[in-house]
């Protein structure tokens, strides 16, 4: 059945202007807590104002595993719509799990606005800050992926077959030609990709045989401000998620020693799959780096969930076994949220020495706390960066006498 209103428009108001409002809508089922869930939509509510919308109410419902139709009850949707339909500033309801087609199509029907899963969200903020040709290559191919198994009928271009002389036949469906256009546009987005990969390699080979420092991690943990303080460059950073999509790299000297160091795009829990395919050709500066640089935000609660997540990211990328630092960023933060006036000074120490003795033991890695904000150790960091990046090129030029 086709619909017969507008996307996101209501009958009796037109499409706001300014921010969107939305709802957020998660579930609670074998697979997931409510604890994590409402995590989950702390982080899609932050996607959300990332993308430009404000989200206005919270929706969350147990079962023991999503309607294959409407992806929650009956009862919830009903409540969502009643909702909805009592407030005309909202335009989409976001779900923070993925969604097919078909329930993307009920869910339309059911509550007259726009259907929005976490995949697209991510999607959409992806589009809206590629700057480069590469950048958005891979978006556009990472879209066009998600899409073809959704096609419902999104275009109308061939809805009615026209008549007469010339025309008759048994035609082409519209959801088949969809289908065509769009697998073609897919092998067309990688074709291209891979002319501009050929060039980064040309790229990569020029650098010459300098050692490569990579800075990964989870979306907004402070990276690319790092990446300012380490490199004394100018790479954009804002307190949003996806702040950066094109991989910097800068040259870094600490006294007569050179390195290459990288800023990545940052990693999410549920990151859509075939965004991380399309992006593999960016991340190629993660898989052939010498070193990595683990930024975590050590204030957030789910920093070891953060952790993880990137861990089983770079494993995709065959990129884990790599010589590691962990870096503890937003330490001030921490401190903040998490001690009050009576805690001493000795009593701080003591705290963060217990945290740090935990977290080596947890990740089996090198670490440091610091502050990117207030500059806290960063002396630290970068000393233990020296002779990381030193050792590597005794390991790369065992015969040539370094003396850095």
């Amino acid at each position: 059945m086709a619909n017969d209103w507008i996307v996101g428009q209501k009958d009796r108001k037109g499409v706001k202007k300014g921010a969107e409002a939305a709802v957020l809508v998660g579930l609670v089922h074998q697979m997931q807590t409510e604890e994590q869930v409402q995590e989950y939509l702390d982080e899609l509510e932050f996607l959300a104002l990332t993308a430009g919308a404000e989200t206005k109410k919270r929706f969350i419902q147990k079962l023991p595993h999503p309607d294959p139709r409407t992806f929650i009850g009956k009862g919830k949707l009903e409540e969502i719509k009643h909702f909805i339909d009592n407030d005309e500033d909202i335009s989409m309801a976001i779900f923070d799990d993925d969604l097919s087609g078909k329930q993307v199509n009920i869910l339309e029907e059911a509550l007259k606005v726009k259907i929005i899963d976490r995949s697209t969200l991510i999607l959409d903020i992806f589009a809206s800050r590629a700057q480069t040709a590469q950048a958005k290559t891979q978006v556009e191919l990472a879209q066009m992926q998600y899409l073809l198994p959704r096609l419902r009928g999104l275009w109308t271009h061939l809805e009615r077959q026209r008549g007469g002389i010339g025309m008759r036949g048994p035609g082409e469906k519209e959801i088949e030609t969809d289908r065509r256009i769009v697998r073609d546009k897919i092998a067309l987005l990688k074709k291209k990709l891979e002319k501009i990969d050929q060039q980064n390699v040309t790229q990569r080979k020029q650098r010459g045989e300098l050692i490569r420092v990579s800075l990964v991690g989870y979306t907004n943990v402070g990276k690319s401000t790092l990446m300012n303080l380490l490199s004394k460059s100018d790479v954009f950073a804002e307190d949003k998620l996806f702040a950066t999509l094109d991989t910097t790299v800068r040259k870094v000297v600490f006294g007569r020693m050179p390195f290459l160091l990288s800023d990545t795009v940052g990693f999410i829990r549920k990151l859509p799959h075939h965004l991380i395919e399309s992006f593999k050709s960016t991340l190629d500066e993660v898989r052939e780096s010498d070193i990595l640089l683990h930024v975590v935000d050590i204030a957030h609660p789910l920093h070891e969930d953060h952790i993880r997540t990137v861990n089983q990211t770079l494993k995709e990328l065959e990129a884990i076994d790599k010589p590691t630092l962990l870096v503890f960023n937003k330490i001030d933060l921490y401190r903040e949220r998490n001690y009050d006036d009576y805690v001493d000074e000795e009593a701080r120490q003591e705290i963060e020495e217990g945290l740090k003795g935990n977290l080596s033991h947890t990740f089996d890695s090198g670490l440091v706390f610091i502050s990117a904000k207030t500059k806290e150790n960063l002396g630290e960091l970068r000393e233990k960066l020296r002779q990381m990046v030193r050792e590597q090129y005794l390991v790369r030029y065992p015969y040539q006498a370094k003396h850095w």
